[in-house]
């Protein structure tokens, strides 16, 4: 009777801290999302493959989006959270509206035949579905998400020819110097414990 009396405590316990945490996004998965990105700058900047940039970005975001998904629930498993556990199913109607808006903005404007303004309202749209994230992850990823939001609003008013480097230059090289100041955070804290 005292036994079942305790685990039923604990795991009221264990569903109440879990309920009320905050998701980290880890390091690695930025780092990942931010190397596929730098990859599909690069390839789509080069001559042969450079009209061919939206398939490429597509590849890249599906493929970025099944790496960081993945790292980012390891992670939570590591923990000892439930695969959908309540910081990661808040993270994901956080995020999920955002990258669909994103979707349908694409199907949108390439049936329009304006894929020209697709990097910087991918951008834009990525920096605000952050910026809403970041209701469970704390300050850092708000403020990437208004950087994101910054170079999407950028994006937009530079000439096409521009669109692959901010493209890489956010979708690339922001995520790794995040996942780096992640990392390096991450470091500090150990060392200060």
């Amino acid at each position: 009777m005292i036994d079942s009396h305790a685990a039923a405590t604990l795991r009221y316990i264990r569903s109440s801290m879990e309920a009320a945490g905050t998701l980290a996004i880890p390091a690695s998965a930025a780092i990942t999302v931010g190397a596929i990105g730098l990859a599909a700058a690069a390839i789509s900047a080069t001559g042969a493959l450079h009209t061919a940039w939206l398939p490429i970005w597509l590849s890249a975001a599906v493929l970025a989006g099944a790496a960081g998904g993945y790292l980012l629930v390891r992670r939570s498993a590591l923990r000892g959270f439930a695969l959908l556990g309540a910081p990661l199913r808040k993270f994901l109607l956080c995020l999920l509206p955002g990258l669909f808006l994103g979707a349908v903005l694409t199907l949108l404007e390439y049936r329009a035949g304006a894929s020209g303004l697709l990097p910087g309202l991918w951008l834009l749209c990525y920096g605000c579905t952050l910026i809403s994230t970041s209701a469970l992850t704390g300050r850092p990823l708000a403020i990437l998400g208004g950087l994101f939001a910054a170079f999407g609003l950028t994006a937009l008013a530079l000439p096409p020819e521009a669109q692959n480097l901010m493209l890489g230059g956010g979708f690339g090289a922001l995520h790794v110097l995040f996942g780096v100041l992640v990392d390096r955070e991450a470091h500090v804290g150990k060392i200060q414990s």
